[in-house]
């Protein structure tokens, strides 16, 4: 059946405009006015709202296992779509982890097959955890053949995921021959490692230790580092998840000098401080463990202002979840925490409270950072990330003045707390579009396991411009 969205004020990352939207066989077919219904065709009022493409989050980690234990991140494709879906997000892209020395595309395989009840769309980030010719051969069958287009690089992590940078520049090298874009989590591990070991030494174990063994220098020092490896093999870069005004001031600089370097931020990080480091119950701050951690208010507000002039293009959740049970094997030794924090269902309500709500943003910037821009970058613009003729019909319906509370009761993602708790945001969806159909109603999911669908993303050799 045809989907005829009518009424509603339309939201691109470049304009606004009232105008109806025709949906049929998963695609948009038409942007105008005062567009008549098909013979079979469900009309969605949408007089007083918006029609924005739908979230797009770049960086999720939905059934991944931890290396080195047996944990799981307990979201899944399953119910971290569900989440995305009622959220707004149609689309994550999420990470293949290959164990060191692991085959790629033995890794690979068992992503995609975990992968088969998605509920929302998905792609995949490859990490490059070691690195040989065999490595290089295996990746570049990934880019050929299996629509991967970006690889990630740890510069911490040293005993499982972590690269020297000596085979970080040559990981860099190739993804240059090959078209492909670098991503990095930025920290400096021997300034991380040197202050765990100081502060279990004395006596601190409690997770206010993660904050403080994860100072805001060690990020912008190890941000810098990885633009400049960047540099010398000539490749895009785009860091993960900045927290910290020292890692921004790199990536100014660099753009300002000309490099090609692109930058997230998370919902976290924009909303949330390190206060929560310092809860008197070890419980309650264990929830708050993620990495880079929460920072104080200049560095969000620092944050804040890069996506308003531009510098930092994407927002995404980074969403990585565990138990309360999985969080209480560190109480003891904060470097034992499972990292991670939620995100994928409330991302697109914080920015719009936080961002558009608060003046920091005009609508349409809101879906530069949520939707457009990763579009863009990960290259499925305009596939994705668009509501014009042609695109995908993923589609979400916003209600810019629609509150929402957060609870643990009522969210849909597998954990029993979360880190937003109570927290009110203004904006929000009132249905999903995903593919054409309605998914996210009167706030139920009635997506199907497997309707999410795997969304290839070919290699290039120039990025597009941003809208800031």
């Amino acid at each position: 059946m045809d989907l005829l969205i009518k009424g509603g004020t339309v939201v691109n990352a470049d304009d606004s405009r009232e105008a109806d939207v025709l949906i049929r066989n998963g695609l948009i077919e038409a942007v105008k006015p005062d567009l008549s219904p098909t013979s079979e065709c469900r009309i969605l009022d949408a007089s007083g709202l918006l029609v924005m493409p739908g979230g797009i989050d770049p960086h999720t980690h939905l059934e991944m296992p931890v290396g080195g234990s047996d944990l799981h991140t307990a979201d899944g494709f399953e119910n971290g779509g569900r989440a995305a879906l009622s959220g707004g997000t149609t689309m994550v892209i999420d990470f293949v982890n290959p164990v060191r020395g692991q085959s790629y595309l033995e890794a690979w395989e068992q992503c995609m097959a975990r992968a088969r009840k998605a509920t929302c769309h998905y792609s995949y980030h490859v990490t490059v955890t070691w690195f040989d010719q065999n490595a290089a051969e295996e990746i570049r069958i990934l880019t050929e053949k299996h629509g991967v287009n970006s690889l990630k690089h740890f510069t911490t992590y040293r005993s499982t995921i972590m690269l020297e940078p000596d085979q970080m520049l040559q990981s860099f090298s190739l993804a240059r021959e090959l078209g492909c874009l670098c991503t990095v989590h930025a920290e400096n591990d021997e300034i991380i490692v040197y202050l765990q070991q100081k502060l279990l030494e004395k006596g601190i174990t409690h997770p206010k230790g993660h904050v403080l063994s994860r100072p805001p220098i060690a990020e912008g020092e190890a941000t810098g580092r990885a633009i400049a490896l960047a540099r010398i093999a000539g490749v895009p870069l785009y860091v993960m998840h900045m927290s910290c005004s020292e890692a921004l001031a790199a990536v100014v600089t660099a753009r300002e000098n000309g490099q090609e370097v692109y930058s997230e931020s998370l919902c976290g990080h924009l909303l949330l401080d390190d206060s929560v480091y310092y809860n008197d119950d070890p419980e309650v701050a264990a929830r708050y463990v993620m990495s880079p951690p929460y920072r104080s208010e200049s560095h969000r507000e620092a944050l804040w202002e890069g996506i308003r002039a531009g510098h930092i293009q994407a927002t995404a959740s980074d969403n990585c979840t565990f138990t309360q049970a999985d969080r209480n094997r560190g109480l003891h030794d904060f470097t034992k925490i499972p990292n991670g924090s939620p995100g994928l269902e409330d991302r697109m309500r914080i920015i719009w409270s936080e961002g558009v709500e608060t003046g920091r943003l005009t609508p349409e910037q809101f879906v530069a950072v949520t939707s457009a821009n990763a579009a863009k970058i990960f290259n499925i613009h305009p596939q994705k990330g668009i509501i014009a003729p042609g695109s995908d019909a993923d589609v979400v319906i916003w209600d810019p003045k629609k509150q929402h509370t957060v609870s643990a009761k009522t969210h849909r993602h597998a954990i029993d707390y979360s880190v937003f708790e109570g927290m009110t945001f203004t904006g929000s969806p009132v249905a999903t579009i995903l593919g054409g159909e309605v998914v996210f109603e009167n706030n139920e999911v009635t997506v199907r396991p497997g309707q999410g669908k795997f969304v290839p993303r070919p290699t290039r050799q120039r990025i597009p411009p941003c809208h800031s």
